[in-house]
Formats: structure tokens, sequence, C-alpha cells
């Protein structure tokens, strides 16, 4: 039986789309081994988000080459669409394939195992309109089930390289959203996660469905699913309908990721956003009335071009006013290709460092705050794994995304159950097991 390996760099998506991969080598008869152990075939699913995430790719893609000089090493992911040229100069790279037509990877590893020569599978991505479906009934983690439901970004922030990488924006057909939802859910997952390069702007391509209608049929639709969190959400899109879907659902969590990136209205405009500050408060502050105890996480990107000690301190007060449950927090990062690369006033990297500091232990600070009502309070968690700090404990995340460490067997592991904070920190909330709260536990 050919065997094959696979590692992934970046995001969810990417995370998400290796199974897809994956399960299309299970159906030709591949077995999946460790990537450190030798394989027959090695795929390297790519980041390009950063120039250090394709410097990265590049030493992983030598890895393989270096582990198995027979081996059919094949890139793949955004890195792949975006420099296939750089990547095939790789001595010992045979396949490369971008972020589209992964179907074809097979037969072109197929290819070059006649003709011995590298294969560059990477077409341009700009004129796709098409979402490519990917079949993921299951994790091969078990834990958690990302569920895909859009591609590509038609936003073309200064910042970014993503549209370039992914295309535009196009959503996947509802009908094939509830059929692997409810594959997942009779797999045995509780909670699933839409995920995408720009999830919440699911539908913008439909004439008569859009991301709310979506999260309705989720609910009504899927037979035994207990929970929808939404990977990511901008402020653009949380429209008064999807507010009332929110109001209104029994399954949608208390928990919503989005993005800030700055609180200046000024950087802001420089980034090419599509709010202002006062935008994205008013939406939260609604947001907020419909979920109650909502936890809000969100991404800072400080030292973007020209930001001022004003305009940082502009967001270090915004940041604070909104009362977030957690920050990620970067420095901004020079991307090759985009505008705000070639922008002028670049920000000295000690300045980002002392500034990036300072909003980790406000974030440190909001999350600790956002913690402490919850003690001595049940909330149901999923747990996910066990715990690599203290033997026989588990570690999981309730519905408003508190991380929660406690007592309890292994077979809890995807079950929901309910447990007691005893104290509220952060990182770590330390809890009591009180019951199982849904029997239908997960194999």
């Amino acid at each position: 039986m050919p065997t094959v390996a696979f590692h992934t760099l970046g995001c969810k998506v990417n995370h998400y789309e290796t199974e897809g991969i994956w399960n299309m080598f299970k159906d030709h008869g591949y077995e999946r081994v460790d990537f450190e152990r030798m394989a027959d075939v090695y795929v390297i699913n790519t980041c390009t988000v950063t120039n250090t995430g394709d410097k990265k790719s590049r030493q992983i893609i030598r890895r393989a080459v270096r582990k198995n000089p027979e081996a059919i090493v094949c890139v793949t992911g955004c890195y792949a669409q975006t420099s296939p040229g750089e990547i095939l100069e790789i001595s010992g790279v045979d396949v490369v394939v971008g972020t589209q037509n992964r179907k074809n990877m097979i037969q072109l590893i197929e290819q070059h195992q006649e003709t011995r020569l590298p294969i560059n599978g990477v077409a341009a991505i700009m004129q796709n309109r098409v979402f490519e479906e990917m079949d993921v009934p299951e994790f091969s983690d078990r834990t958690r089930a990302s569920l895909k439901i859009q591609e590509g970004c038609n936003n073309f922030c200064t910042f970014c390289i993503i549209p370039w990488s992914r295309g535009l924006l196009r959503s996947r057909d509802p009908n094939n959203v509830m059929e692997q939802a409810q594959k997942l859910v009779n797999a045995g997952y509780k909670e699933i996660v839409l995920t995408g390069i720009h999830t919440a702007g699911y539908g913008e391509d439909m004439q008569d469905y859009n991301f709310a209608r979506l999260l309705r049929d989720l609910e009504e639709k899927v037979h035994g699913l207990k929970r929808i969190r939404i990977s990511s959400i901008e402020a653009s899109q949380i429209t008064d309908e999807v507010i009332e879907v929110l109001d209104q659902s029994k399954k949608i969590v208390r928990h919503l990721h989005i993005p800030l990136q700055s609180g200046s209205n000024t950087v802001l405009a420089r980034m090419r956003r599509k709010y202002s500050a006062d935008f994205y408060a008013e939406k939260v502050r609604k947001i907020k009335k419909a979920l109650p105890g909502l936890a809000i996480t969100s991404d800072i990107i400080v030292g973007f071009p020209g930001e001022t000690e004003d305009e940082f301190l502009e967001t270090y007060e915004f940041i604070r006013k909104i009362g977030y449950a957690e920050l990620h927090v970067f420095p901004y990062s020079r991307r090759t290709g985009t505008p705000a690369a070639r922008m002028d006033d670049q920000v000295p990297n000690e300045i980002k460092e002392a500034r990036v500091q300072k909003m980790i232990a406000l974030s440190n600070e909001l999350a600790a705050e956002y913690a402490k009502p919850y003690e001595d309070t049940v909330l149901e968690v999923i747990p996910e794994e066990k715990s690599s700090l203290k033997s026989g404990q588990l570690i999981g995340y309730t519905d408003n995304y508190l991380k929660v460490q406690f007592e309890g067997p292994e077979s809890l592991i995807g079950s929901i159950v309910r447990v007691k904070i005893k104290k509220a920190g952060y990182p770590l909330n330390e809890g009591i097991f009180v019951k199982v709260a849904d029997q239908l536990k997960s194999s």
C-alpha cells in the first residue's frame, strides 16, 4: 500500500483542506503516515500570508526532499499559488498545485511517475468563480470539526496578499454545506466551526441566499447539531438580519471573532478596511444586545506603516472600551507584493515590539476581566484533549470560548459536559466536572 505524509502550514482553512486532500488519497488506496517517517508521497500545504510563511514553507519542502530523495514531493496551498516557479526551483520538488484543482493532484502525481518531469499544475486564479468541493466527513485528529463554506476575498486590504493566493469570493452550494454538516454530526461531532477565507462573506456572490439564511438552515435542517461557531465575521458583514438570527438562535455560540486590525480611523483608511471605529463599535453594541455574555475576540496589527504614537494610543483606548475576551496581536509584517510594503514611514522593529508587548498585556488584562464573572458558574464544555500540565485532567472550551481544565476520564472527549468554574483565569480556567449534559457521546 503506498504511503502519504502531510505537513500543513498556516490557517484553519489549510488544515481543513489537508483533510480533504487526505480523503482523496485514502480513496486511492493510500495509507497516511507521520511526516517525520519515510513516505512514498509528501504533500506540503503552504502558507504565504507573510514573507516568513514563504520561508517556513521552503524549509519544510527541503526537509521532505532530504527525508526520502526517492519520494514524490507535492507542494500545494497559498505559496504554491502565488510562486510556483520559485518552488519548482527547489531541487526535488515534483508537483506543484495551487489553491484550486486539487482534485487533479493524484492524476498529476501519476503523470510524474511516468515522465519523471516536474509538473506545474497551477492555473490563474482570478478568473475562477466556482467553489472547489472537498468532502471532509471526519477529521483525523477527532477533536474539532471545521466546515469550509466559502473561498476567496474581494477586499484587497493594503497589507494582504490573500486575494492573489485565493482569488475572489465564491460560496459553497448550500445543499453541499447541509450535507457535509450532517455527515460531521453523524460522525459524532457536537460542534461545527464555519470557516473560510472571508467566512461571513458567504452568499455575496449569490442572488437570493446569504449568510443569515445559511445559519438558519444549519440550525433547522441538520439533525443532532448542538453548537454552531462562526470562525470569523467582519464588522461590515454583521447585518441586521444576521443580528436577528443570532438573537433567535439556540445553537450559535456566544463567541464571535470580529477582526479590528486598528482602532484608529486614519490607520483603517491606510489599510483600506471597510469601516470606521465608530461603525465597528456600533455593530458590537448591537450584537452584544442580541447575545448577552458574548465573548468577542479579534485580530490587531500594530506598527502598520506610518502608525504614530497617537494612532497607537487611539487603538489601545478603543480596545479597552470594547472589552475583548482575547486579542491576537501581530506586529505589522511587510508582505512583498502588497501596497503597504511599498509605503513610506515603515515603523522601526523596536517600536513595533514595544507596542506588541503593551497590547498583549492589555489583552491578558481584558481576558482575565472577561472570565472573572463566570467564577462559580456552571457552563457547558466540550473537552478536546488531555491536559499536558496535569494528569487525569481534560481541556476544552465553553460555548463562550473560555478554556477550561478539569478532572475527568478520557472517555468524555467530544461530549458536551457541565463544568463549574472554580477559579477563573487566563489562559486557563480551573473547573470541576458536574455531569454529562449530552449522553450521545462522540465515538
